[in-house]
């Protein structure tokens, strides 16, 4: 579903900030080489990504989700000077093309690729966030909510991508289309969660702002 129209998608991108020459390149790479380019974040929310890290200014940054690393280089613009981004993925075959870019940029040593489920790997990062970026599989967007907001810091923001689903969150659920239910039970969730204030951005397929109160 394309909640506004392509014209005005393209009118957006050329009034929004030009999209850097190395995640242009990443751009272009993964739509050549990689299954499923869609799941890119590309120019538009990945200059939202940008400017809100810009806002925040994180020491800390957790991404579930990293594909092939375009948000993740996004996220890095407004990270602190000693800051740290730590990024979680379960595809093998993605990890050096994610290195090459990372390294590319000016954040290669500030970058942790962790390799597996992240429900594993995110009790074991010793340390709190600041700015963390959910992007995963949707089965698990629950399971990651609740593993995260404890090891969030105060003021902290947690976006959810894809909470609209292409619009199958106003649809009757299909039977065994357990992402889609999962969605709906995780807006509300996380709309009615006392420990955050959320507003729900209808950005390309859905962005989720939560604050840490």
């Amino acid at each position: 579903m394309h909640f506004i129209s392509e014209e005005l998608e393209n009118y957006i991108e050329k009034h929004s900030q030009k999209e850097p020459e190395l995640l242009a390149k990443l751009n272009r790479e993964t739509y050549q080489k990689i299954l499923l380019p869609r799941m890119l974040s590309g120019h538009f929310q990945g200059r939202v990504l940008s400017i809100l890290s810009k806002l925040i200014r994180p020491m800390y940054i957790l991404e579930i989700g990293t594909y092939t690393g375009y948000a993740t280089l996004c996220l890095c613009e407004g990270m602190q000077e000693k800051g740290h981004l730590h990024t979680i993925d379960i595809k093998e075959e993605l990890v050096n093309f994610q290195r090459k870019y990372f390294d590319l940029s000016p954040w290669g040593n500030q970058i942790t690729q962790h390799l597996g489920e992240g429900k594993e790997i995110i009790p074991n990062i010793d340390c709190k966030f600041d700015l963390v970026f959910i992007d995963a599989d949707k089965e698990n967007y629950i399971n990651y909510w609740n593993l995260i907001v404890p090891k969030m810091n105060k003021g902290g923001i947690i976006l959810s991508d894809n909470v609209l689903w292409s619009g199958k969150v106003l649809e009757p659920v299909k039977k065994n289309d357990t992402s889609t239910q999962i969605l709906l039970e995780y807006n509300t969730l996380v709309n009615e969660d006392p420990r955050v204030e959320t507003v729900l951005l209808p950005i390309r397929d859905g962005l989720t702002v939560s604050r840490v109160l």
